[in-house]
């Protein structure tokens, strides 16, 4: 009995997505739940699970190919009386005017915390290694930040004997292959989150003497594809305020020793600027809203959308029921998300259903820019560097005062400029309000 497997159903926004990589080819055995094949949507990699036990019999859908949702994309021919899974949870509907409750904060483990032979939990209840183990003929399994640099340093995968557990294959196994040294067994399986850094480039490929050509990846193409959607579709509007948070810079200077040692992660200007952010958007619902053509859709949950940056490009993925979170805990769950970003370890879930995106350009020493709106929101804020300035105080003097810009785009069919400059004014005054003395947790 042959089965065919399409592209699932992964959020009311997409409708489509890009084949990046076949697991398995024609001929192979396949197992119920283990990944198939790798799928780029809405910006993030993610491994579909087979449904069924059997044999893959025929691709439908090239690597490269961008498939709409429903599309086939295999056949398989299944073991008889053999049910298939569902290959994605069902999203639960939301009841008029119910505000569901808000998932509990993530408590991330200190730097070292996983021991070797370890891997972070997946969102069907196995780890990452879970039903890994090789299998005759079974090519090596490894995630695709690791066949990268592979590609990169020239590694042949199925060459290696992979240190992590079931033999997948790690970086540290990657790396002492193209050094000549012996991998170290048992080495820690999760991959080291790479130092801040610009995103890189693909290597550009030589198409004459005076230009090159680079290849689009399935990112850079969805990036593309919604930015220009976004910016044709919906007319933007942009405005910019000067924030005064010398007392934020006191406060945080004060207490991140502290919070780095009871955390386990670093307390930076920008989960402040979140919660600014989510506690004035319950006050101001057009700019938690979408255009809907025919009318304007208040959304009722404030789910934060996070820019970002990654060696594959730039990645949003999202907080949930922010406005439920203290500082404390939006900068745990802004840390977790970040650190899953830059190491390809989100799920389809972590980048869907944002009503508001705040982008950090300030971690690049931006001072002023004007971003551009994700499709189905109705607005974008940046948080810009935060530099010393003279300003006038009190009585007339002169001070050296810790500034920052907050930009704002946002759509001018969904709200009008005295809506988003009530909303920036807000935020404004939550961030000036901020003392040495006030609390985070």
């Amino acid at each position: 009995m042959a089965f065919t497997l399409t592209m699932p159903e992964v959020g009311e926004t997409v409708t489509e997505g890009t084949i990046e990589r076949w697991l398995k080819q024609p001929g192979e055995q396949v197992s119920k739940y283990d990944p198939i094949v790798e799928v780029n949507t809405d910006k993030v990699n993610v491994e579909l699970p087979c449904p069924v036990n059997g044999k893959l019999l025929e691709i439908l859908a090239k690597e490269g190919e961008t498939v709409a949702i429903g599309a086939p994309l295999c056949t398989i021919e299944t073991v008889a009386g053999d049910q298939p899974a569902e290959t994605a949870p069902p999203t639960p509907k939301e009841e008029p005017g119910a505000r569901p409750a808000p998932p509990p904060e993530r408590q991330p483990a200190p730097a070292g915390a996983q021991a070797a032979g370890t891997e972070p939990s997946r969102a069907d209840g196995r780890t990452d290694g879970a039903g890994d183990g090789r299998r005759a003929g079974e090519r090596q399994r490894a995630t695709p930040r690791v066949r990268k640099l592979a590609e990169e340093l020239g590694v042949r995968l199925e060459q290696l004997e992979g240190s992590g557990p079931g033999g997948r294959i790690v970086e540290e196994d990657v790396r002492a292959a193209a050094s000549g040294a012996p991998a170290q067994a048992g080495a820690a399986v999760a991959e080291p989150a790479p130092a801040a850094q610009p995103p890189r480039a693909p290597a550009p490929a030589r198409a004459g003497a005076d230009e090159e050509t680079v290849a689009l990846t399935g990112i850079r193409k969805t990036i593309a594809q919604r930015m220009a959607a976004s910016a044709f579709s919906a007319p933007h509007a942009w405005l910019a305020f000067e924030a005064d948070v010398t007392g934020l810079v006191q406060l945080r200077q004060k207490v991140k020793d502290a919070f780095a040692q009871r955390h386990g992660v670093d307390l930076t200007y920008l989960p402040f600027m979140a919660h600014a952010v989510a506690q004035t958007l319950l006050d101001h619902p057009y700019l938690n809203a979408s255009w809907g053509e025919d009318r304007i859709v208040l959304k009722k949950r404030v789910n934060l959308g996070i820019a970002v940056a990654t060696d594959r490009g730039l990645i949003v993925p999202v907080v949930r029921d922010a406005d439920r979170l203290s500082v404390a805990g939006l900068s745990r769950a802004i840390y977790d998300l970040g650190e899953r970003a830059r190491t390809n370890k989100l799920q389809l879930d972590d980048v869907q259903g944002g009503t508001f995106t705040l982008d950090n350009t300030g971690a690049f020493g931006s001072i002023v820019s004007m971003p551009i709106i994700a499709q189905g929101q109705s607005a974008i804020i940046t948080l810009e560097a935060i530099t010393k300035q003279p300003r006038v105080v009190g009585d007339g003097a002169i001070a050296v005062r810790s500034v920052v810009m907050l930009c704002l785009s946002f759509d001018h069919r969904v709200l009008d400029g005295h809506q988003a400059g009530y909303f920036l004014q807000e935020v404004k005054q939550r961030l000036e309000a901020i003392t040495p003395d006030t609390g985070i947790d």
